[in-house]
């Protein structure tokens, strides 16, 4: 599962960043927990930048 998150938040990223909007909706779309993408994201270095809820 992890490499399919990492794989979809490489092709969501720009510049490095992804909001907080599309983390959720990644997360949503595969079943993973919130903190399941944070850390993926993470671990490839993409920020999450306008966290609504403070999820990530």
């Amino acid at each position: 599962m992890n490499e399919l998150i990492k794989k979809e938040l490489q092709k969501c990223a720009a510049d490095g960043k992804i909001t907080c909007a599309v983390a959720r909706k990644i997360a949503e779309d595969l079943g993973a927990p919130y903190k399941e993408v944070g850390q993926a994201a993470n671990e490839l270095g993409i920020r999450i930048k306008d966290c609504q809820l403070g999820c990530f």
